[in-house]
């Protein structure tokens, strides 16, 4: 399997006091047409595995099922 990215991000019921900061600092910079910003990571895996093997890893450790939500990308396919 190629690169992996773990996208992670707040679930939408948080808040993201990281994502409000930017969003206030482009409005102040006069980019008015951002209408919502989240804070998250990216984990970049290279791994030689099937993509149920890195959505446990995700859920296992790499993204807080509590807070987070998280998708997995490869080569431009999306599963999470």
């Amino acid at each position: 399997m190629p690169k992996v990215d773990v996208v992670v991000l707040p679930k939408e019921e948080v808040l993201d006091p990281q994502g409000l900061a930017l969003l206030r600092a482009l409005h102040s910079l006069g980019f008015m047409e951002v209408k919502e910003c989240r804070v998250g990571k990216v984990v970049r895996l290279d791994v030689e595995g099937s993509l149920e093997r890195v959505e446990e890893m995700a859920k296992a450790l790499l993204a807080n099922p509590v807070t987070e939500d998280f998708s997995i990308v490869v080569k431009g396919g999306e599963k999470g």
